[in-house]
């Protein structure tokens, strides 16, 4: 069953209402006199582009008939999407825009027991991956294509799941309970060859209703396309645990990770042994030669 406009329209919607409200917040926090990156606006709107690409359009009517183009969706929907929508940050800015009263209610969520069991990286990892070895390995991949709400539902799964996973591992969002990153570390890679071994297994036992042939061009794309999005998700793991890790940023007193006004921005800086001092004094004793 090819998606119907009306569960399209209803996609759509969803994706433009996460757009707006994240622009709208954005602007709301300028207009206080804040700032805001245009990184992370620019990653946000990446990520919903990402997930319309999947959910909407030529690739969603072909991925219904082709399970190569079903696997370049589910890459952009369950990876990419979730990776960009990550790194814009939304929860911060929400406690930015909110008003306090809002803020302060949020930021009580964030901390409550049912958030913290639900954004553990172990949680995350079984409804990331154990929902795609539920989908490509049980009857679910083939009522998806014969019920539309099924259709919906497995969409949303795999997007909502896979921003837990990756904000549980790479978050930049504040959490109040996240756990320490050997935990993380183990976490991952776990998920890493759960997802390869589920590529492997998609290669030598085809969904139902998919040839062969098709079946094996998906598990590699699933294999190898994965790969890179997740050596993606490694160097920014690593990245951050050095920066923890630097004595001199230890040292110092704790601090958002994304400053509430803009830094100065510093275009170019001369070498340690120039110091700007003796550049001016030298040029001043030129001149007046």
């Amino acid at each position: 069953m090819e998606p119907t406009p009306a569960t399209s329209g209803v996609l759509s919607v969803l994706l433009l209402a996460a757009a707006l409200g994240y622009l709208t917040g954005a602007v709301v926090v300028r207009r206080r006199g804040g700032w805001w990156p245009a990184e992370r606006t620019i990653s946000w709107i990446a990520g919903l582009v990402a997930a319309m690409a999947a959910l909407v359009g030529p690739l969603a009517d072909a991925a219904h008939h082709d399970f190569t183009a079903h696997m370049v969706g589910h890459l952009l929907l369950g990876m990419t999407a979730p990776l960009l929508l990550v790194l814009a940050a939304p929860l911060t800015l929400a406690l930015r825009a909110l008003p306090v009263a809002r803020a302060r209610t949020l930021s009580h969520l964030l901390a409550s027991r049912p958030v913290r069991t639900l954004t553990h990286p172990v949680t995350a990892a079984v409804l990331n991956g154990g929902g795609l070895w539920l989908l490509y390995t049980t009857g679910l991949y083939g009522a998806m294509s014969d019920h539309a709400w099924i259709h919906v539902a497995v969409h949303l799964h795999v997007l909502a799941a896979g921003y837990l996973f990756t904000a549980s591992v790479i978050g930049v969002d504040p959490a109040p309970h996240r756990p320490g990153r050997r935990t993380r570390a183990a976490v991952l890679i776990a998920f890493l060859a759960a997802h390869a071994t589920l590529a492997k297994s998609v290669y030598g036992h085809p969904p139902a209703g998919v040839l062969p042939a098709d079946a094996r061009t998906g598990a590699e794309l699933m294999y190898y396309g994965g790969d890179l999005i997740d050596l993606v998700l490694i160097y920014l793991f690593c990245r951050q645990w050095f920066q923890a890790a630097d004595p001199a940023r230890r040292n110092r007193p704790a601090a958002p990770r994304i400053h509430a006004v803009r830094p100065p921005r510093v275009l170019w800086r001369l070498p340690a042994e120039f110091p700007l001092e003796g550049h001016n004094a030298r040029d001043g004793n030129r001149v007046s030669n």
